[in-house]
């Protein structure tokens, strides 16, 4: 599996640009600024891209989208329950001093139990919620990989303190959804470095029952 980390903007977020070696299908995960390396970096790996896949709708992770996917002429998927976020996009960017005129547009709603295929890669669709209403996770079992977006990171996990977003929920999802595959899973989050999930299991203070700080 080809995996690229470009992180973008000012919030130091993830871009996954993925593929699948044998067929060359490829995709970008949460395009959240500097479209134009991006897609530099996108069209330097050969592969065709077939999708945009989101993880969630905050501005740090979709700032991106509309330039990718008209560039590249591929389709935009979300968790609907985030479509409220994509909705006030440009208010989100004017918060921090950005501008932003057009949310894009989204054409695939991600549905329960939901399956991506990239070539011989398939990805399975969490619903992932407590970050935000509609966060999910997409784990490739046969490469043992999960993108996480913004759910859990390198001992810590993601805010609940904005627009949606809920303490209790977000434990459980990472409890039910994440710390059920297998230990050697490598987790590649929204920001930060890879982790995995026997690592968290065994040192996040926000799952063993410490103290810690999350970002």
């Amino acid at each position: 599996m080809i995996i690229k980390v470009e992180v973008v903007s000012p919030f130091q977020e993830n871009c996954y640009i993925i593929g699948d070696e044998q067929s060359k299908k490829g995709a970008i995960i949460d395009p959240g600024d500097e479209a134009d390396r991006i897609l530099d970096v996108a069209r330097q790996t050969g592969l065709d891209f077939q999708f945009i896949l989101n993880t969630h709708a905050h501005l740090d992770h979709v700032g991106a989208v509309l330039e990718v996917k008209t560039e590249l002429s591929i389709p935009f998927y979300l968790h609907k329950e985030d479509q409220f976020l994509l909705d006030t996009l440009p208010q989100q960017a004017a918060m921090f001093g950005l501008r932003i005129d057009e949310p894009p547009s989204v054409d695939f709603y991600y549905g329960p139990n939901a399956e991506i295929k990239l070539g011989g890669l398939t990805f399975k669709i969490f619903h992932t919620p407590g970050h935000s209403p509609g966060s999910i996770c997409l784990y490739e079992a046969s490469e043992s990989v999960v993108f996480g977006g913004d759910v859990l990171f390198q001992g810590s996990i993601g805010r609940t303190d904005l627009p949606g977003g809920d303490f209790e929920t977000l434990i459980n999802s990472i409890r039910t959804s994440l710390f059920v595959l297998p230990d050697e899973t490598t987790v590649y989050p929204g920001h930060g470095p890879s982790t995995t999930i026997g690592h968290e299991k065994r040192f996040n203070p926000f799952l063993n029952g410490s103290s810690g700080f999350y970002a």
